[in-house]
């Protein structure tokens, strides 16, 4: 037993001191993977666990605000990364079919070397996207795809950074900082209100887009298994295994948020003959819920919850449905329930109003 701790021990410490790179030995957080995998598995207890016991006595916060802000920050500090990868080589100087990592000191491969460390340190700044979550009490937002995207994201790049930071697989910081500028500008907007849902009608193309990346990124990794490239092969499958692993996360999240619910809107439609937006029924006789998740689209499923948390925190404002006699409330397309129901700007500015006593008061 004491041989194979002192081989470990041995493996590791060549590991860290002889093949990792010596560029990055004295920057924050990257001398030992230890703080960094401590903090991902403390978020995920956090945000499966610890935050939810949290708040479970507490009133939901109203971050409006700070959520308009910090996607704000996100977009900006997105694409300078973005700018910077650029600038760092894949504008002009890389090559998209191999790209072998400088180990020089010069001036572009050190700028690389800088917005790789940059680019890791954003990882853990995501972190705030559940924290608004758990604090807002939107738990349904904090599924398992959720916390998997987030908590292996920056021990994953922590590796890139410490061994290979720079070349082939940068196109998987590049591509997903594009993605996070319109992703964070987005849930921005998404934010700001209602009224601004007019500039997102594109809302429904994001995860979409989401998946078109992952494709990318792993189709631009596993080229290198058909040709010959001084590009660690480690590394090549790592990250192309991630982009399989999260096309099929997204896949599902998007056949459960749009082709089912979609499925389920038509054929409770077919059921009850009830179009325009109309609240169906639920089996047990009840009016289930309809949830407009902040950027004005109504999820509905059979228990009144909708399947949310693909990743982001999406500002979503509750509606409930006051039945009209027949087991069917009419929802308008600006936001407002007839029969004197809390319109959006209401539950904004009301948001300690509990969704089960909204429908007992009017608008004024």
């Amino acid at each position: 037993m004491d041989v194979l701790m002192h081989d470990a021990i041995h493996w590791y410490r060549d590991l860290m001191d002889n093949k990792s790179d010596p560029r990055v030995k004295d920057m924050f957080l990257a001398s030992s993977p230890l703080p960094t995998l401590g903090m991902c598995l403390f978020y995920a207890y956090f945000s499966k666990s610890l935050g939810p016991r949290l708040m479970a006595n507490r009133k939901a916060m109203d971050l409006r605000k700070v959520l308009v802000y910090y996607n704000a920050i996100q977009t900006i500090f997105s694409a300078w990364i973005f700018y910077e990868y650029l600038m760092s080589g894949w504008w002009g100087n890389y090559s998209f079919a191999c790209q072998p990592v400088d180990y020089s000191n010069s001036p572009m491969a050190m700028r690389m070397v800088n917005i790789c460390w940059w680019y890791y340190i954003s990882k853990f700044t995501e972190f705030f996207d559940t924290l608004f979550f758990i604090l807002r009490k939107k738990n349904e937002h904090v599924s398992t795809l959720h916390v998997i995207h987030h908590g292996c994201m920056p021990f994953s790049v922590w590796m890139g950074l410490k061994f290979a930071p720079g070349g082939h697989s940068t196109f998987f910081a590049l591509l997903n900082s594009f993605v996070h500028i319109v992703m964070y500008f987005y849930y921005m907007i998404a934010a700001m209100g209602p009224k601004y849902q007019k500039f997102i009608w594109w809302k429904k193309y994001l995860t979409t887009f989401q998946m078109l990346q992952f494709v990318a990124i792993f189709t631009h990794q596993f080229q290198l298994l058909f040709r010959e490239c001084d590009y660690p092969k480690g590394f090549m499958v790592w990250i192309g295994l991630h982009g399989v692993m999260f096309l099929f996360l997204f896949s599902d999240f998007y056949k459960a948020k749009y082709v089912n619910a979609q499925r389920r809107r038509r054929e409770a439609v077919k059921a009850n003959g009830h179009v325009n937006g109309s609240a169906i029924p639920a089996a047990n006789g009840k009016v289930n819920n309809k949830h407009f998740d902040g950027d004005g689209d109504a999820q509905t499923t059979a228990n009144g919850n909708s399947n949310k948390g693909a990743c982001m925190p999406v500002l979503e404002d509750e509606y409930a449905v006051k039945s009209n006699g027949n087991g069917h409330g009419n929802v308008y397309g600006d936001g407002y329930f007839k029969e004197g129901v809390l319109s959006s700007n209401d539950a904004i500015l009301n948001p300690d109003s509990s969704s089960s006593s909204l429908h007992q008061r009017k608008v004024k």
